[in-house]
């Protein structure tokens, strides 16, 4: 099986990754940072907003099961696009809306499924916000973010944040969900 990946950035990695772990195709999800200065940072030197990293998803799926397109469609349920560098309650850039393109197919697909969403006033007058930048580099966060939703299923903040994400995806996406 041939995987692709899509790196993305839709507020914090706890409940984007548990969002599109629901989906059948997805091989796996890891919550990391992208899109910044200093090498191998902490999620301490993250959330200083200091070293221009954003909370960041790595999806891998199979593009048989999953197209690319499928994947931003979750993603732009998941997430409110048209907030500057915040989403809910989390502040900052480092939780900005961005998409890490991999490759120029990528960019494509992102750039035009933006312009698509602008176009027929998908989020009413607020323009969209979203990010569309190279991937540089991907740096996987540490052990205790990878998987927090599930370990951590009564965290009143995955209560709050995560759950409704989740549900989004289990109702609008029904029939891409894992049997």
């Amino acid at each position: 099986m041939t995987t692709n990946s899509a790196t993305l950035g839709g507020g914090c990695f706890w409940c984007t990754e548990a969002a599109f772990k629901e989906l059948d195709g997805v091989t796996a999800v890891t919550s990391g940072y992208a899109g910044g200065h200093v090498a191998d940072p902490t999620y301490e030197e993250v959330c200083s907003g200091d070293t221009g990293h954003a909370e960041v998803v790595r999806v891998e799926f199979d593009p048989e099961v999953l197209s690319y397109e499928d994947v931003l469609k979750v993603f732009f349920t998941v997430h409110d696009p048209t907030q500057l560098n915040r989403q809910g309650p989390d502040v900052g850039t480092q939780y900005r809306s961005a998409i890490f393109y991999h490759d120029d197919d990528q960019r494509e697909v992102a750039e035009r499924f933006i312009d698509e969403l602008e176009a027929e006033g998908a989020y009413d007058e607020d323009d969209i916000v979203t990010e569309v930048e190279p991937l540089d580099t991907f740096y996987e966060a540490e052990e205790y973010h990878q998987d927090y939703y599930e370990k951590n299923p009564n965290d009143q903040y995955c209560s709050i944040q995560a759950e409704p994400k989740v549900q989004k995806v289990r109702e609008k996406f029904a029939d891409k969900l894992k049997q």
